[in-house]
């Protein structure tokens, strides 16, 4: 079986203040050492053995194509931030960092990026929805090479055992999940865990429903919370939920200890090693029939730091274009088994994996995290996580995000909106 790789780890909250702080030296004052004048860095979370080869074949031909030499430097998912920050204070940024989406509204906020179109960079071709992916306040500094999102992923066999057809509402979804749960086996596997994982599956249910991360109390983000609190109350879930990451999920469903789960496409690798397992995948059923589905966009991008060496951020660009190439995406695409950014690519991707058409459909509705608060994400998914963990072991949707709303409030005090 190959490594379990989950591509929604928990990352480290770091405060505006301090990003500021110890960035404050590092901009405009060059490099603190001297450095090759050929040989290119790039600060990555691709430590699992697959990822980190695929992205070594992509920097070797990329490199050979511009006549450089492009190495990468990986540390694990969380502590991307704390490593680019600790190169910063040293002023011995890489050329190149690949921050998870997420958190890259942060590192810009604290003027440490540069803007990729002046370095070059075309956005023609990539929908607008991933340009602003990559964007903070209109200003494009993160590019894409491919994006995620989250979808319904189903065994066949137990649905036509049970001669169910797969839900699109969320009526539907409740009652398919109470029907396929027997025994040891759940209806549905879901993250409702304290970390990022659980607010990356909320996501779809309050978006969907037309609730907004700007009043976390509205009634139509209570009203999403509800419905998983029913789905617990009905046996559907399993109370472990709230302790699951996507990873944990995923381990459920592949040893039928669920029949549905939410999950996202960096799971595939791993589900396609167990061949008595037919899955399949759907959009996440809705609150109402004809409404939209609106789930998160995930994954990461590519930014150039502003260290002031123009030469060198010239060179990044162009390697970053080189990555975020219509081959280049496409190769990583089939590889993580995630939608290309760039709508031509994404056109020839879908033909090559169409048991992931779903997938591309579900991209094409979805939104960024941070489109809305920007640097200010992280203090509402802290918040939202303190209420997933109150509300579904006992306190009412609305007692616990009516706490939510304040700490986030608390938290994004002064973040510009």
């Amino acid at each position: 079986m190959s490594k379990r790789f989950n591509r929604r780890s928990r990352k480290a909250v770091i405060p505006l203040a301090v990003v500021c702080a110890l960035l404050a030296g590092a901009a405009l004052t060059g490099c603190g050492r001297q450095r090759d004048g050929s040989v290119y860095t790039v600060l990555n979370s691709s430590t699992d053995e697959t990822y980190h080869r695929w992205d070594a074949e992509a920097m070797a031909r990329c490199g050979e194509r511009l006549g450089v030499t492009v190495e990468q430097q990986s540390v694990p998912a969380a502590q991307v931030m704390t490593k680019a920050l600790r190169m910063a204070s040293s002023k011995s940024l890489p050329d190149i960092v690949q921050f998870d989406a997420s958190e890259m509204p942060v590192f810009a906020e604290a003027g440490g990026l540069t803007d990729l179109r002046t370095l070059g960079l075309d956005t023609g071709g990539v929908p607008r929805g991933i340009v602003n992916f990559g964007s903070y306040r209109g200003t494009y500094y993160g590019a894409a090479r491919s994006v995620n999102t989250l979808a319904l992923f189903y065994n066949k066999d137990l649905l036509g055992r049970a001669g169910l057809e797969v839900p699109t509402t969320w009526a539907e979804l409740r009652e398919t999940a109470r029907e396929l749960t027997r025994g040891k086996r759940y209806g549905l596997a879901l993250s409702a865990g304290g970390a990022e994982d659980g607010v990356f599956q909320f996501t779809p249910f309050m978006w969907s429903n037309g609730g907004d991360e700007t009043r976390l109390d509205g009634p139509r983000v209570v009203e999403a919370l509800d419905y998983w609190k029913s789905l617990l109350k009905d046996g559907s879930l399993s109370k472990s939920t709230v302790g699951w990451t996507q990873a944990d999920v995923n381990d459920q469903f592949m040893a039928g200890n669920a029949a549905m789960m939410i999950n996202g496409p960096w799971q595939v690798e791993t589900l396609n090693t167990k061949k008595s397992l037919h899955w399949g995948i759907a959009r996440i059923p809705v609150p109402k029939p004809g409404a939209k589905s609106v789930a998160p966009l995930g994954g990461a991008v590519l930014t150039v730091p502003d260290t002031g060496d123009e030469r060198r951020e010239r060179m990044a660009g162009k390697i970053v274009g080189c990555l975020t190439s219509e081959r280049e995406q496409l190769i990583y695409a089939r590889h993580s088994w995630t939608v290309p950014a760039n709508e031509k690519a994404a056109a020839v991707w879908r033909g090559q994996v169409p048991q992931l058409d779903a997938l591309a459909d579900q991209v094409a509705a979805a939104r960024s995290r941070t489109a809305r608060l920007g640097a200010g994400w992280p203090a509402v998914s802290l918040a939202l996580q303190s209420a997933f963990q109150a509300a579904l072991t006992g306190q009412s949707s609305q007692a616990a995000l009516q706490r939510a709303q304040q700490r986030a409030t608390s938290g994004n005090r002064g973040t510009p909106r």
